[in-house]
């Protein structure tokens, strides 16, 4: 099982990025999937979830009506849009789901807002 996510990089203050996160070794259709960010110092935290028929969604109030989460079970990937970047944003993000009773991150990828 591998979670592979890209799309990262540095962006200016107000600007957009959009992650992508492709698993292979399982198909996600049936399972749910979460993007989480860590920024130095500070404990990982959860930014967004999604249902594993994509219907309910559910994001932390520090990125609400900013970033949104959206899934491709054709492609087996886990897509999250960013708009309106803030310094705070800065983090490295990551996917992760869990599969048969395990649960599976991905490598990460880092986010830099600053101008």
């Amino acid at each position: 099982v591998q979670l592979v996510e890209s799309g990262g990089g540095l962006v200016q203050p107000g600007g957009s990025l959009r992650l992508s996160c492709t698993v292979s070794g399982f198909t996600i259709s049936s399972s749910a999937m979460s993007w989480y960010r860590q920024a130095p110092g500070r404990e990982r935290e959860l930014v967004a979830r999604i249902s594993s028929a994509g219907d309910i969604t559910n994001t932390a109030d520090a990125v609400k009506g900013r970033f949104t989460i959206s899934r491709d079970n054709a492609k087996n990937t886990v897509l999250l849009q960013m708009n309106s970047l803030k310094p705070e944003d800065t983090a490295v993000y990551s996917c992760s789901s869990t599969w048969r009773f395990r649960r599976y991150w991905g490598q990460g990828t880092q986010v830099t807002v600053s101008s």
